[in-house]
């Protein structure tokens, strides 16, 4: 007795579509449905509890290390050292999230920061270049080897894996090959003052940051590109039934990603004068955990870029904390990797209660 083969029915697009989003790309109004669903009313229950939980966690964190070291902690440096030295941070994360919202992933953020982080003295200092058209060329660079990464991924069907892992390991050798395995430094105080100038007590660069969180933000909540991005990262085919540029949208989380990580190259090296290419692989775990933290703020169970700038400060809370305590040189590693594993722990529950 022969057994009958499963006949599989065909997805209707439409029903899909329906299921997958209260919102359609094409219509900006959300269902009363999706208002229930995201909160609205029940501002202040449950909903509101689990959206900015983390928010207690990181004041629970500050007031233990303000009880065990007051003299250090509670102090004015702190906050501005919290707020004033993650910029890097926050840029590449923003370019992770970019291809994660979309159901991509990019592992050479960090590599590509450490290209522009690097080009910038070589140009200027080696070369006699201007540090504004320096930072041009790195951005470009960084925007390219996005671009690249997404024609070998999307037009090429390349695992993302492999061609982002690659593209971080060639990109380092190259960083590495212009600064002659060595730091360069020697730019000019007036190209610190591009990050370092300083307003309310924080360094300018912490405002790019908050700006081009709060821009991207906007984007992904209020714009046809970002409801079109949202069905993407949901499902790409029921995207591409309802006329969705599923394959435009993926290139460009990629190169999106390259631009945010080559301004924050730009933004680290004018901060400190010089760079390193060998410390740019200490970026790629405290972008993963940050991003994958924020899952745990405002949209529970979803990346956002609200919930990843969060992440960025509680972790910089924690880490220097740590520091404060007498804990130095390895607890960034245990550190991060322990609020990984918790993350992305946290963010699976959430994701399977959403669902």
């Amino acid at each position: 007795m022969t057994e009958q083969p499963t006949t599989i029915p065909a997805p209707d697009p439409v029903a899909a579509s329906r299921r997958l989003m209260a919102v359609s790309p094409r219509s900006g109004r959300p269902g009363r449905r999706a208002w229930l669903t995201r909160g609205g009313s029940a501002r202040y229950g449950p909903g509101f509890v689990s959206r900015w939980a983390i928010l207690g966690v990181w004041a629970a964190m500050a007031g233990v290390y303000a009880a065990v070291e007051p003299h250090q902690f509670l102090q004015v440096g702190t906050v501005q050292t919290i707020f004033g030295s993650q910029e890097a941070l926050v840029f590449i994360s923003l370019g992770l999230l970019a291809t994660l919202i979309v159901n991509e992933f990019d592992l050479s953020f960090a590599s590509m920061q450490g290209l522009a982080a690097t080009l910038v003295p070589v140009l200027v200092v080696e070369h006699g270049w201007n540090p504004i058209a320096a930072s041009a060329v790195a951005i470009l660079a960084t925007l390219t080897a996005g671009a690249v990464n997404g024609f070998l991924v999307v037009k090429a069907g390349v695992d993302r894996i492999v061609v982002t892992l690659g593209m971080a390991n060639v990109l380092l050798g190259l960083a590495l090959a212009l600064a002659n395995l060595s730091t360069v430094s020697g730019l000019s105080p007036g190209f610190a003052r591009l990050a370092n100038q300083e307003i309310l007590g924080l360094p300018v660069s912490f405002y790019y940051g908050l700006a081009a969180t709060l821009g991207f933000a906007y984007v992904l909540r209020f714009t046809p590109l970002g409801r079109h991005i949202a069905f993407v990262g949901a499902n790409r085919e029921v995207a591409r039934l309802a006329g969705v540029r599923v394959d435009r949208i993926r290139f460009g989380s990629y190169v999106v990603s390259g631009l945010f990580s080559g301004i924050g190259g730009v933004l680290l090296v004018a901060s400190v004068g010089g760079y390193d290419p060998t410390s740019s692989v200490i970026y790629l775990p405290a972008g993963i955990t940050a991003v994958f933290l924020g899952m745990a703020a405002v949209r529970p169970g979803q990346f956002n870029p609200i919930g990843m700038f969060i992440g960025v400060y509680l972790l910089a809370t924690g880490v220097l904390g740590l520091q404060l305590l007498g804990y130095t040189g390895w607890v960034e590693d245990v550190f991060y990797g322990a609020v990984l594993i918790v993350a992305v722990t946290v963010s699976a529950l959430l994701r399977r209660r959403t669902a």
